[in-house]
């Protein structure tokens, strides 16, 4: 199916909800009668005294939690900035929409923004993401109020979250060695002015459910001290067949405002997952060139047994302190590390029959005891300096990171299985001796300077980074030293019009090579990759943002020598497109967040001819996504959604021998905002997939996953 904007165009008329925000007021329009009124935020309410014939204006008590726009944006050199003064394409998905969708995951999240999709595994575990169809690397590109870099190894709750941010593209300025798929960063909910406690309920007709309680207070005679607590328990059932777990959270926000000048934060946050993991489907070798795909098999079914186990538990610490030196100038210095454990049973499903589905199923390894951590490190002066003609905003700071990972893994063993059919298969321990896995480490060090020169309607934007990187692993060592820069110039037309252009230039980590390959387990060397972006950036009607950005991004492709079968660094993948973003409130009773990205990619290394000018593997030529809201106004506090996500068809390697096809998804929901005993009560209704569409939800790496079965999803939550 060849996706067109019509579809987005048409679906505006189908896919309607509302923000649950509407609040409810008590007056007194007689002596002992009270009279309950939903309205819109910032809607006054006039209610007639029949005794004196007055119209007093009655407040409304609770106003609309957020937006689907976000003022603001944390993520980089940029935080703390204005969407529109920002010269790359930068995504937000707020605390409106992920209570809207009633998500409990990271991929539900990006599913809002154009250019995601998974990649290698389905996902039961951990979300493994590419963006534009470039992976984003698990221990670097995953970031928490914007810095610690967190390792995305354990499925990462967003419910202690108040908003997702993407920074698509480069950003190695701030982030040092990661690769030009963009920067997820998390933001943790802090306590505000308004004391919060909320306890919500969450159930699906799988048998999965947790609760979940949210606190928020300041406290001390001026409010100074803050404290924001998330604590989640819960049961893991997806619809999905020996399916089954548990998951949790504990976490909480700390602030101290000691005095107008000096501050601080700090961030905690727990969260384990244990259930069994879903194993992905090997591609089929080629004939002549070209792979035959199997028909996909039903979303419900797992080829894997409950005993195959995925056991992790993941802590993150982030301290930061500011100080305001004068008026325009202040520094800040923050710590933090994150630590992630797991022991995991990996399979995967191989060697079959496409006709019977007869195949084995593969459990390449038991790893025991594998542990990631990371420790980062930052301090930055800046300031302002204000002038006649030009004023500067600079940023001068340094970084340290540094990443470990170890553990244990054991000789697997195989077992006969079908694709279509599966059968049950008895519990299997670890044989042979232990090895490592993947032990080493990384240290990345560096300086970075960032100068934003205002000069009337114009903007123009420099800056240079000084990398420092060594790896070490058992099989390679290598060091990186190089500054790479960056430049970018607006022109604001008018104050809710911007137009730019940027140039960045950053060093990834290429990749680390995989269990079919012979040098298994060896870091790739560091790779140079170039971005150039114009683009247009609006707000207009109600407040809606409209994005749209031509992208150009230039970095190195890997291939496998048919000799030595290792994989190397094989010459230049291009990455260019058009991304179109729409998000925020179109009236006051509608909202909507859109996305679409119309994209070319290409691996350009003439001297291999089996990848030359093929698109690279799990890169959709486009992807789009588009959920809205409507509030009705004949039942007040009722709120209608929809959603729909599209992926265009996806190459399942370099050589592009099969893609998978083309899929749309569906969802709706409904929520209703009524008060029960003086509480603020909300009541939901999501259904996820709702047509149940079998379909291709993974590809890359040569394996494929199904995606996820239709999923309804039921909330109560309680506002004390």
């Amino acid at each position: 199916m060849q996706f067109r904007l019509s579809v987005v165009t048409s679906a505006l008329s189908l896919a309607f909800s509302a923000s649950c925000a509407n609040a409810q007021t008590s007056v007194q329009s007689e002596p002992s009668t009270v009279v309950p009124v939903i309205t819109e935020p910032s809607t006054e309410v006039s209610v007639v005294n029949e005794s004196t014939k007055e119209l007093p204006v009655v407040n409304v008590a609770a106003e609309r939690a957020g937006s689907f726009k976000s003022n603001f944006v944390q993520v980089g050199t940029f935080r703390d900035m204005a969407p529109l003064d920002i010269p790359q394409t930068s995504n937000v998905i707020t605390r409106e929409v992920l209570d809207a969708q009633a998500t409990t995951s990271l991929f539900g999240a990006l599913r809002n923004t154009a250019g995601v999709t998974r990649s290698a595994i389905s996902g039961s575990t951990y979300d493994n993401i590419a963006i534009r169809g470039i992976l984003v690397e698990n221990r670097g590109n995953y970031r928490l109020n914007g810095s610690l870099p967190i390792i995305n190894l354990i499925s990462t709750p967003v419910e202690n979250k108040e908003r997702v941010e993407v920074l698509k593209g480069a950003s190695s300025l701030y982030y040092g060695f990661v690769p030009p798929s963009g920067i997820i960063n998390l933001v943790t909910k802090r306590a505000g002015n308004t004391p919060v406690t909320n306890l919500k309920l969450l159930g699906n007709q799988h048998g999965g459910g947790n609760a979940h309680l949210d606190v928020g207070r300041r406290f001390g005679n001026e409010q100074q001290f803050g404290v924001r607590v998330n604590l989640l328990k819960g049961r893991e059932d997806t619809g999905i067949d020996h399916y089954s777990g548990d998951r949790m959270l504990a976490s909480g926000a700390f602030d101290w405002r000691v005095n107008d000048k000096l501050s601080f934060k700090f961030d905690v946050e727990h969260y384990t997952k244990d259930v069994s993991e879903q194993p992905p489907i090997l591609v089929p070798a080629a004939v002549n060139g070209v792979i035959t795909l199997p028909s996909v098999p039903d979303n419900r079914q797992n080829l894997s047994g409950n005993w195959q186990r995925y056991d992790a538990k993941a802590t993150n610490l982030l301290f930061r302190t500011d100080y305001a030196l004068s008026d325009n100038w202040g520094v800040f210095f923050e710590a933090g590390k994150a630590r992630t454990v797991r022991d995991r049973a990996f399979s995967r499903f191989e060697n079959y029959d496409l006709t019977t589905g007869q195949g084995t199923l593969n459990t390449t390894s038991f790893t025991r005891g594998q542990e990631f951590d990371n420790e980062n490190y930052r301090a930055e002066i800046y300031g302002r300096l204000p002038g006649t003609w030009i004023t500067h905003e600079l940023s001068l700071g340094f970084t340290a990171n540094e990443r470990s990972q170890d553990g244990q893994t054991f000789t697997g063993v195989t077992n006969p299985q079908n694709l279509y059919n599966p059968v049950a298969i008895a519990p299997q321990f670890p044989v042979g001796e232990s090895r490592p896995s993947f032990p080493g480490t990384i240290r990345d060090r560096g300086w970075y300077l960032f100068d934003r020169m205002l000069i009337g309607k114009w903007q123009a934007m420099v800056g240079a980074r000084g990398s420092n990187y060594k790896s070490t692993t058992p099989n390679s060592r290598y060091t990186a030293d190089k500054v790479t820069p960056t430049f970018a110039l607006m022109y604001k037309p008018i104050s809710n019009v911007s137009l730019y252009g940027s140039y960045l230039e950053g060093l990834e980590e290429s990749d680390t090579v995989g269990p079919d390959r012979a040098n298994f387990g060896q870091v790739l060397p560091p790779a140079l990759s170039k971005q150039k972006e114009i683009g247009i950036k609006a707000e207009v009607a109600q407040g809606i943002l409209l994005q749209a950005a031509y992208f150009d991004i230039e970095r190195a492709s890997t291939a496998i020598d048919s000799v030595t079968n290792n994989l190397t660094l094989n010459g230049l993948a291009q990455y260019r497109g058009v991304e179109l973003v729409a998000s925020g409130e179109i009236t006051k009773r509608l909202s909507l967040v859109a996305s679409a990205v119309f994209q070319n990619a290409k691996q350009l290394n003439a001297d291999n001819a089996a990848t030359f000018n093929k698109t690279p593997d799990n890169t959709p030529e486009q992807t789009a996504s588009l959920f809205s809201e409507y509030r009705l106004q004949s039942v007040p506090g009722l709120a209608l959604s929809g959603g729909l996500y599209y992926v265009g068809k996806r190459p399942v390697n370099n050589q592009n021998q099969a893609f998978v096809d083309d899929y749309t998804t569906v969802s709706m929901g409904a929520r209703h905002t009524t008060i029960i005993d003086g509480k603020r009560t909300t009541f939901q209704a999501v259904l996820d997939n709702a047509t149940d569409k079998n379909y291709w939800g993974t590809a890359g790496s040569n394996l494929l996953g199904v995606g996820a079965p239709r999923t309804l999803t039921v909330t109560a939550q309680m506002q004390f």
